[in-house]
């Protein structure tokens, strides 16, 4: 096997809970590398996610097809990202300041704040989704799930790791310029393919979407922790993946 193929692996290994054949896949400097494939793995899982929508589609009213093209993503992923999302807002929401905060996202257990932040962010999820036309969901949910990897990448790239270990270590150093303008790429060519479906001036709306949840994110967080973790970058995917869908239901409202 490629050691770009096994890094490719290990990164739907990282993100996701599709088997995959364990033998040597892991290093450090593997995992490393492996960011710059995480958009990649962001549009297979939208692919997956639009694919369930349309083919429920066929047979159940769109509202229900959308819950079960939701519910995938939640079974692909194992909820991780939301998951990140939740700790980080009940670390940032109950921590006085940055070390009681980083134990409190350590903490398995989940508190009022990650609830709720959870429960918003489902429901923001569908009914922006379900605002927009059939043919949209499907460009949306692809590209969502994309760019909001890359959303990701970009702050393991400009900011630093808070802690002294983590699931996120590997990548504390950031990642190399080749890597992050393969990712960058990536999140480009999936734009480009999209674009066939939805309008160009629509997308630049979801990008400017996505770049306000990704600042607002790292706003909330930065200032207490001063640096990202990795429930911090699931939440940042998250802000920038919700952040996407309300672009483009602005732009046509």
């Amino acid at each position: 096997m490629s050691n770009q193929i096994a890094t490719f692996l290990l990164a739907v290994q990282f993100l996701t809970r599709i088997p995959i054949p364990s033998g040597n896949l892991y290093t450090p400097e593997r995992l490393n590398a492996a960011a710059g494939y995480y958009p990649l793995v962001g549009f297979l899982i939208g692919g997956i996610c639009a694919g369930v929508f349309w083919l429920a589609a066929l047979i159940v009213p769109i509202p229900l097809a959308l819950l079960f093209a939701i519910a995938a993503g939640l079974l692909l992923t194992g909820a991780f990202h939301e998951d990140g999302l939740a700790d980080t807002f009940d670390g940032i929401g109950g921590g006085h300041d940055r070390d009681q905060a980083l134990a409190i996202m350590k903490d398995s257990r989940l508190g009022t704040y990650g609830t709720l932040a959870l429960i918003m962010a489902l429901a923001i999820k569908f009914v922006a989704l379900i605002a927009l036309p059939s043919v949209w969901i499907v460009a949306a949910l692809i590209v969502g799930h994309g760019l909001s990897r890359l959303s990701s990448v970009i702050v393991i790239t400009t900011s630093r790791y808070a802690r002294s270990d983590g699931k996120a270590k590997p990548v504390a150093e950031g990642i190399a310029l080749s890597r992050l303008l393969f990712a960058m790429g990536t999140g480009l060519i999936g734009l480009a393919v999209a674009s066939h479906w939805v309008p160009i001036t629509a997308l630049a709306a979801g990008l400017i979407g996505l770049a306000a949840g990704h600042a607002g994110m790292r706003f909330l967080f930065e200032r207490k922790l001063n640096g990202y973790t990795g429930d911090t970058l699931g939440a940042v995917q998250q802000a920038s993946e919700l952040g996407f869908y309300v672009g483009l239901v602005i732009w046509l409202s």
